[in-house]
């Protein structure tokens, strides 16, 4: 009688501890219904079209390219990383973040100045004694920016140096800065609010945005999904609408 009560006693515990495992199976399974896109700022725009991509629900971490690779190093989450230039995913690459990388699109500088151009500022010429922002020589746009100047002998001297592309944008909508060089994406995203001038050489200059499936991730099937479509016929028509080129 107490061995048939002990079982008796027992059961419904087990019973308990296998609904418990179940539940933690059940939420483990869940969480792969999720992506977290770590995506340069420049690639903000996309987000609503990225999201069409996938059935998994996209988390979105907008960046510097190179503040994303350093929070992946750093130990925050990301499925998939995206930078706005080769060398900060080498990085990545580098420091065992990512595995496969590959370009997915290509993107230029442009100069803009606010709606109305204030400063009336018709070429790169015209920079001198205006409030000019660029980006850090760290990120992206501004390593672009940099080898621009060195190549054109462009003569330009910043007011101030962006962590981010969004950021010098901000700058120029808002009317604190009289100019500033961005992506054309950017240019496009910004509508009416700024006025766009072509940079000489910047065509020599192109970023590819580099995507690729981090090394962390709870789903690289799910991850390696997202990469792939992004390389697809249909998104030729969403780079293109935004102001990208596809990668090749």
């Amino acid at each position: 009688m107490r061995l048939s009560r002990a079982v008796g006693l027992l059961a419904p515990a087990a019973a308990g501890l296998l609904l418990v495992s179940c539940a933690t199976d059940s939420d483990s399974q869940a969480g792969t219904d999720s992506l977290t896109i770590l995506g340069a700022s420049s690639t903000r725009v996309l987000n609503d079209d990225f999201q069409t991509l996938t059935d998994a629900e996209l988390d979105f971490v907008n960046a510097g390219s190179s503040t994303l690779v350093q929070q992946l190093a750093d130990g925050s989450p990301g499925d998939v990383l995206i930078t706005a230039d080769r060398a900060n995913m080498d990085k990545a690459v580098e420091q065992g973040l990512v595995e496969d990388p590959r370009a997915v699109a290509v993107n230029t500088l442009v100069m803009v100045v606010p709606a109305g151009n204030p400063a009336d500022i018709g070429s790169v010429d015209d920079l001198a004694g205006t409030t000019f922002v660029l980006c850090d020589p760290q990120v992206p746009c501004g390593t672009a920016s940099q080898a621009i100047i060195a190549d054109t002998g462009i003569v330009a001297e910043p007011a101030s140096l962006e962590h981010q592309v969004a950021d010098v944008l901000g700058k120029v909508v808002s009317g604190e800065a009289d100019a500033g060089w961005v992506y054309r994406t950017d240019a496009l995203s910004a509508g009416e609010g700024v006025e766009v001038i072509e940079i000489p050489g910047s065509e020599d200059q192109p970023n590819e945005v580099v995507a690729a499936v981090t090394t962390a991730g709870v789903d690289k099937q799910a991850a390696t999904d997202f990469v792939d479509a992004l390389t697809d016929d249909e998104m030729v028509d969403i780079w293109t609408r935004h102001g990208w080129t596809q990668a090749n």
